[in-house]
């Protein structure tokens, strides 16, 4: 079946439509739209919807992730492009161990759709992915994202995942929830209004979730075992010292291009 044509002034129109509302990525959004919904009716709905602030990746089912493809859903954390750092860190652990002649054990926890996972998969074929999350919508979602081997888990912390890994995980790799509860009012409203809060805030400092992570990592990792989270540059220095009052040696307190996210990467033993 042919696509219809779409007229150049059709373009034009709909991204400015869309800039109109803020879009900053109008034309590219205003393609995808198009490409997306050939008929017009079914792509006005679609952009009414983004008009109202709903995620273009929420929208349209996807987000391009630093080469990979994503699958999303509504209502799910949509991963954002600077996290795309930390996927690659976690792939390179990954290769590292795997360079060893064994699969490694790979998890993400708060895993949303599973972009660290994913990334991690597309590097690693062989390894053992596992991941988890509070929502089960977006444990659905990180399913389908990767191969038919992974296993994905509901819950809070690592104790959902088998017994069985207790001491044996190479990576544990995690954007957890990092705005502190009282810079609420500082975020976007489109991210309050469509995305999960459970995925975005994260207490009185933001680092609850990641102490929670941080402190059961030292029971779960493999000696040598390795530690990844992705915070705010501020933070990175408490989730040090949170490491080392639990056995684990940080490692790197990186800052990326945006002067803002922080990677920060610990070890289980020397």
């Amino acid at each position: 079946m042919t696509r219809p044509a779409i007229e150049p002034d059709e373009l034009v129109a709909l991204a400015a439509r869309l800039r109109a509302v803020g879009c900053v990525f109008a034309e590219d959004e205003a393609a995808i739209l198009i490409d997306t919904a050939p008929d017009a009716a079914v792509r006005e709905a679609l952009v009414r919807r983004r008009e109202t602030g709903e995620p273009l990746e929420s929208i349209v089912g996807w987000v391009e992730f630093g080469g990979v493809r994503l699958r999303t859903a509504p209502g799910v954390f949509v991963p954002r492009q600077r996290s795309v750092r930390i996927a690659r860190a976690a792939a390179a652990a990954a290769v590292a161990v795997g360079a060893g002649g064994r699969p490694p054990v790979v998890v993400e926890a708060c895993c949303g759709v599973a972009p660290i996972a994913a990334t991690v998969v597309a590097a690693v074929p062989m390894a053992r992915v596992l991941v988890f999350d509070v929502d089960s919508t977006a444990v659905a979602a990180a399913r389908s994202n990767l191969s038919t081997g992974a296993e994905g888990f509901v819950g809070s912390t690592l104790d959902v995942l088998p017994p069985e890994l207790l001491g044996h995980l190479d990576l544990i790799a995690a954007v957890p929830p990092y705005v502190p509860d009282g810079a609420r009012h500082l975020m976007p409203h489109d991210t309050l209004a469509f995305e999960p809060e459970a995925a975005v805030l994260g207490g009185d400092d933001g680092l609850d979730v990641a102490r929670v992570i941080i402190t059961d990592a030292a029971r779960w990792l493999a000696p040598g075992g390795r530690i990844l989270l992705e915070l705010h540059r501020s933070q990175v220095r408490m989730a040090a010292a949170h490491a080392r009052e639990h056995g684990l040696r940080p490692l790197r307190r990186a800052v990326s291009a945006d002067a803002q996210t922080g990677l920060f990467e610990a070890r289980l033993g020397p």
